[in-house]
């Protein structure tokens, strides 16, 4: 009982900071309509497909792109944490390093989740349409994708002593994964070189992205995978930087 009490306070604690932060809550509208309205339009002629407009195309990229951005950033409380002293105090507590490693994930993972979720609300006030069972569906899709990301940003500020090296390593890490991951241009095609098609096979939120696509957007678009093996591959990345982040909490003191 100790163990899922001190699970459930570390979600809890996450999700009001998030809520309490307005900063962070005006920003997560700004930023996905930003993307939306004046990207969209601006290259909107320059992507052509079949029965889908270029706005359409990218919504699903752009939720992606949100949960991304958010998760990585959502490490930062660890740094925080240690500069206060909090850090200090929960692992002394009579609460495993697995423990608390779930909670901060799980926390940030539902903030992450809110943020994606207001991309939703700006896309159905843009006129681009989705079924709401899709948007159902694509609420657990969200939440695979973001334990992993959270997890990635989690273990990289465990190791982190300040915020500016932080913030270094999440923009090297945060903008490959982006770019390469078929969330503002299609990964196949004429024009597309063949390396650009080799990294992002390796990038998770490739696999993310395609399987928001697939829900979001249904027969008008062809998945670059079978929303299973999307699904698979989020799945192991999850459980793989969990595993990782488990261990780098354990090596903190």
């Amino acid at each position: 009982m100790s163990e899922l009490r001190g699970l459930y306070t570390l979600w809890l604690r996450e999700i009001k900071r998030f809520i309490r932060d307005r900063t962070r809550l005006v920003s997560s509208f700004v930023q996905p309509l930003l993307w939306l309205v004046i990207f969209g339009a601006g290259f909107g002629t320059r992507f052509l497909f079949p029965g889908l407009n270029y706005q359409q195309y990218i919504f699903p990229g752009i939720i992606g792109q949100t949960l991304l951005f958010t998760s990585m950033f959502m490490g930062i409380s660890v740094i925080w944490d240690k500069e206060f002293g909090f850090m200090k105090e929960i692992l002394v507590s009579p609460v495993s390093r697995f423990t608390i490693f779930l909670g901060k994930m799980f926390g940030d993972s539902t903030d992450a989740l809110i943020q994606g979720t207001i991309v939703f609300a700006f896309g159905a006030l843009l006129g681009i349409t989705f079924d709401p069972i899709a948007f159902l569906i694509c609420l657990p899709i969200m939440l695979l994708i973001t334990f992993g990301l959270v997890s990635v940003g989690l273990t990289i500020a465990s190791f982190m002593g300040s915020l500016e090296s932080f913030g270094a390593i999440q923009t090297f890490i945060n903008l490959p994964l982006f770019f390469s991951s078929g969330a503002l241009f299609p990964l196949s095609g004429p024009g597309i070189p063949e390396w650009l098609h080799v990294v992002s096979s390796f990038n998770p939120l490739t696999y993310g992205v395609d399987a928001l696509r697939t829900v979001i957007l249904g027969a008008a678009w062809t998945p670059l995978q079978p929303l299973y093996i999307n699904l698979g591959v989020v799945c192991i990345f999850d459980v793989v930087m969990i595993g990782v982040g488990t261990w780098a909490f354990s090596r903190m003191k």
